[in-house]
């Protein structure tokens, strides 16, 4: 479970237009925004969208046009894969396959019953990223031209370490774990921005970007990273479950007045009578040197200017591959021949 930080960083968060984010690069959790397309781009009773060959193609529509809006304002993402997850993530990851399948059931019985919003709702709760996936959507950034990386590890990690390392400006997820591995600035909401059904309400709303910024967030709670991660691990975190009874207010009050891992552990087992699930030691570990690739700009820039889009490649993989329609990605492709500069060889700046 990605830490519950919401309460925390409301009297922070900063609504933008993706104006105030233009001629910038974002470090783009893939997993995470995949994870969102293959939920919210669906038929109405749930269904993924599919190929005739029952190939799921809900991540590539989001890739395709999302991404490419994107580029329109002049924002250049760079997506980072999750690797090998820690040993410490399993018990989270094997949760999250009980709750898919749990979901999976429910969906069924939903259409069955013709009851189209449940059916929905439970659809995307069994939401499940596969190999193939993970392997059709790097095809298609690569035909796209849209750099991307492979983290040895936890891809927020690897994300918040370009962000540090001054690649980035920003990490660009849905969740607030990258503010515990140290991202100094996290955009919300970058592909997922327009107008949004509310589930089980007839009701919209409008999906703008938010931009939160750590030092205000630190500032305003008055502590430090490293007490943002006892909190975090106080609440629950992918590598730990939390203490029972302990949200937000409560994990604030006690790092503040226990300002050392030590006292947080001697203080829960006074108070609570409990113990963490796991070593705590080993999860504050990985949240404050996770396992990341070391990236030179010498290295980033030129997967820069070497990422170019294949209109040809792209037609055949969306098109033929898959059955898009032709018209609308061929409208894509050349927005992305215009953007880069392909025929001009404009260069790096042009992703600058």
């Amino acid at each position: 479970m990605a830490v519950a930080l919401g309460k925390l960083v409301a009297d922070v968060k900063e609504q933008i237009e993706f104006s105030d984010i233009s001629n910038r690069i974002l470090a783009v959790d893939a997993y995470n925004t995949i994870y969102q397309f293959l939920s919210i781009i669906r038929q109405p009773d749930g269904s993924p969208l599919v190929d005739s060959k029952n190939r799921v193609t809900s991540h590539l529509s989001g890739i395709l046009y999302r991404t490419s809006n994107l580029l329109d304002y002049g924002i250049t993402p760079v997506y980072v894969f999750d690797g090998m997850p820690p040993l410490l993530k399993r018990r989270t990851l094997e949760a999250r396959a009980n709750r898919r399948a749990n979901a999976m059931n429910e969906w069924a019985k939903a259409k069955e019953a013709g009851q189209l919003e449940e059916a929905r709702t439970h659809a995307m709760a069994s939401t499940k990223i596969s190999k193939d996936i993970i392997d059709s959507s790097k095809e298609l950034l690569k035909l796209m031209g849209i750099p991307f990386f492979q983290a040895p590890s936890e891809g927020e990690a690897q994300a918040a370490e370009m962000v540090k390392g001054g690649l980035v400006y920003a990490s660009a997820s849905q969740d607030y774990d990258s503010f515990l591995f140290g991202a100094d600035v996290v955009i919300r909401n970058v592909t997922i921005s327009g107008r949004r059904k509310l589930p089980k309400k007839n009701v919209y709303i409008d999906v703008k970007p938010e931009r939160i910024l750590l030092r205000k967030l630190l500032s305003n709670l008055q502590i430090n990273r490293e007490q943002l991660i006892m909190l975090g691990m106080l609440m629950g975190t992918d590598f730990n479950s939390g203490i029972e009874k302990v949200g937000p207010v409560t994990a604030l009050k006690i790092v503040k007045e226990h300002k050392s891992l030590s006292e947080v552990i001697d203080y829960v087992r006074q108070k609570y009578s409990a113990e963490f699930d796991s070593d705590p030691k080993e999860v504050f570990e990985l949240f404050e040197h996770p396992e990341t690739n070391q990236i030179t700009s010498q290295e980033f820039n030129k997967l820069l200017s070497e990422s170019k889009p294949d209109k040809n490649g792209i037609m055949h993989f969306m098109c033929d591959e898959h059955e898009f329609s032709g018209d609308r990605v061929g409208k894509v492709a050349d927005k992305l021949l215009e953007l880069r500069g392909v025929k001009g060889q404009k260069g790096i700046n042009n992703w600058m």
